[in-house]
């Protein structure tokens, strides 16, 4: 089992198989010493953990939790062109939230996937720019999506 495996492990998460594309494109590509991973939905088994907005039939710890699914979605998507452990460092998280009118608290959703990558990859190569974005809609009624930039090593 790899290193990041482990950290996750022992924190009670399980890295995924890579989700299917639900459309024409390739779940990650490799560019360099970089990693860019599409847009992940907290999928589990094919199935969303939660649909709707978030501040209107989804809470706000609910989606925290499908962010933290997202983020290992985009882990388990990174793995199929790159050896996680070879990660040196998460260039950036980009999260959206689809939000109720009036819901203001997209960071702290953003949060789940902060968590999971701080655990993935430890708190120095685990910290990374981010965006946490408000939509009125996501793919498939989801209430969040995340997707990655990641810089690996050699």
């Amino acid at each position: 089992m790899s290193e990041v495996g482990v950290r996750l492990g022992a924190a009670g998460l399980n890295l995924p198989a890579a989700p299917a594309p639900v459309g024409l494109y390739v779940p990650a590509v490799r560019s360099g010493n970089l990693v860019f991973t599409s847009g992940q939905l907290p999928l589990s088994e094919g199935v969303l953990a939660a649909t709707g907005r978030v501040g209107s039939g989804v809470s706000q710890e609910q989606a925290f939790e499908c962010a933290g699914v997202c983020a290992l979605n985009a882990l388990a998507a990174a793995s199929t062109v790159c050896d996680l452990d070879r990660v040196c460092r998460v260039v950036k998280l980009v999260g959206y939230v689809a939000s109720a009118a009036g819901f203001t608290s997209q960071p702290a959703v953003i949060n789940g996937a902060s968590e999971v990558l701080a655990l993935a990859f430890g708190e120095e190569a685990g910290a990374h720019a981010r965006e946490a974005v408000g939509v009125a809609e996501l793919p498939m009624g989801a209430p969040v999506e995340v997707s990655l930039i990641l810089e690996i090593s050699g």
